[in-house]
């Protein structure tokens, strides 16, 4: 049991002042919270018993036990290597930028990987290996995940659809049935025709499941099935670098589950694909 660090990185910027020194005081002091209890928190932060509560609210957690339990998994599976993201200076060597590049799209995974829930991602593996179509929507950086995501899928015989175009999304949304699944992507979660061809999925009666950043945001809170990355990104990286690895990474993992769930048929589709594209292959080598 980990991930306690990452949801508090996750959402510190995004919960109330009162939570935020609680959380501020984590970061700065896990060895010591790990031996807290709840009333000694408060008096070592400056912060009160009730904002500790609030604050494990927030992350999603149910007790201040199960926060500090996974803090002390945090501590446990530490590695080595500093955890923290890498910014790039002016001037940087290339070597410097290989290494902090590549650092950040690990800990993004690593972190993803502490946060994910179980049970909603085998809810949502279920939810796509059922359905007669998918519909992948996504708009910018996130399009470009929602097509990875369609090729994927289409390989294994599950008819999947994305669009460039917002108002096509919206459209598609509003057609949906109920045996079809929408799948929301937007880091921010706040992606405004992303949420509204969720909203028109859901009318519709399809299952809906959301791909966002770690914490409270509007596109997870219309989904059915809410699925989290961590990413911190800022306005200097930007251009959703890390953000970007870890979504394609998620896709990754719905994709493989779900052919790993029906996996002799998923074998004899992805054979049949790849024979026809080395046979393509050899047409144009002919040419």
């Amino acid at each position: 049991m980990n991930g306690g660090l990452v949801r508090i990185r996750e959402m510190v910027q995004h919960v109330t002042p009162s939570e935020r020194i609680i959380a501020e005081y984590i970061l700065a002091h896990p060895e010591e919270m790990a031996h807290m209890s709840v009333a000694d928190l408060a008096e070592r932060s400056g912060g009160s018993q009730a904002a500790i509560i609030r604050l494990c609210k927030s992350l999603g957690l149910k007790s201040y036990m199960e926060l500090k339990m996974k803090v002390v998994g945090d501590l446990q599976t530490a590695v080595p290597e500093s955890d923290e993201y890498r910014e790039f200076s002016p001037n940087d060597p290339i070597e410097a930028i290989v290494q902090n590049v590549s650092h950040n799209n690990m800990q993004s995974i690593r972190d993803t990987m502490k946060i994910l829930d179980i049970g909603h991602l085998q809810r949502a593996v279920e939810a796509l290996g059922k359905a007669s179509r998918i519909f992948f929507y996504g708009t910018g950086a996130s399009n470009l995940i929602a097509q990875d995501a369609q090729q994927k899928f289409l390989r294994i015989n599950k008819p999947s659809f994305t669009f460039t175009d917002p108002t096509v999304q919206l459209t598609a949304a509003v057609t949906a049935r109920e045996d079809d699944v929408a799948v929301g992507i937007s880091y921010s979660g706040e992606t405004k025709p992303v949420i509204q061809s969720l909203l028109y999925a859901n009318e519709a009666g399809a299952t809906t499941i959301s791909i966002t950043k770690y914490g409270n945001t509007t596109l997870s809170e219309v989904a059915g099935i809410p699925l989290y990355i961590a990413a911190t990104e800022n306005e200097i990286r930007s251009g959703a670098m890390a953000s970007r690895i870890t979504q394609l990474n998620l896709i990754d993992i719905l994709y493989l589950s779900v052919a790993s769930s029906n996996y002799g048929e998923a074998v004899e589709y992805l054979q049949r694909s790849r024979k026809v594209l080395k046979d393509m292959e050899r047409i144009e080598t002919k040419k």
